[in-house]
């Protein structure tokens, strides 16, 4: 009898975490809707929306790399953009130099907007999440292992990580990307990670 008493009351309490576990999921569920529409209410004007910038890389010595992805992109929701545009890169060694060019497509999450609410003296700095697709364009003579013949042929890389985001005027911001690429291939386009600065205005 009174190992029956005791499933029960087990019985009650897991029903009881339960019951409350749906109660904060669904106030988590409404203060998300209130606060989509709030935000969908107040969305600030197209214009105000869009931003443009890009990264810009230089390396001079026994290996020459240059290259330049400028962006525009937009702020679907206050913490959530998305951009486009187009790369270019060149490429020098002691005994050859390639071109590499393409497009990418990127989205980002902002996860903390302001550290400085959590960090005393951390200034206006976000940290965010960043998701990239890059297609691009390679030379064949210049990399070895070349699927086929033809002078140029294309990969398509997925690329993951996260950043920081220092705010440096009232639209603009200047961000340190750590990024892997999750389907490299033999041809050791990306460092590991890949180190970007990238510049939005």
């Amino acid at each position: 009898m009174q190992i029956m008493n005791i499933l029960h009351t087990k019985s009650l309490c897991r029903h009881r975490l339960q019951i409350l576990g749906l109660l904060i999921l669904s106030l988590i569920f409404s203060e998300t809707i209130i606060l989509a529409q709030r935000e969908k209410a107040e969305a600030p004007p197209l214009k105000e929306r869009l931003f443009y910038g890009g990264n810009f890389g230089l390396q001079i010595g026994t290996i020459t790399d240059i290259q330049l992805s400028p962006v525009i992109g937009i702020w679907l929701l206050p913490r959530l953009n998305v951009a486009l545009g187009p790369d270019y890169r060149f490429l020098k060694d002691r005994n050859d130099r390639t071109d590499i060019y393409g497009g990418k497509v990127y989205s980002e999450f902002v996860v903390i907007q302001n550290l400085n609410s959590i960090i005393p003296f951390a200034g206006n700095t976000g940290i965010f999440v960043h998701v990239e697709d890059e297609f691009l364009s390679l030379e064949s003579e210049f990399w070895q292992n070349t699927p086929n013949l033809n002078s140029r042929f294309s990969i398509n890389t997925l690329l993951a990580g996260g950043g920081i985001s220092q705010q440096i005027g009232r639209r603009s911001s200047m961000n340190l990307m750590f990024l892997w690429a999750l389907n490299e291939s033999i041809y050791n386009v990306y460092g590991t990670p890949e180190i970007r600065i990238s510049f939005i205005f």
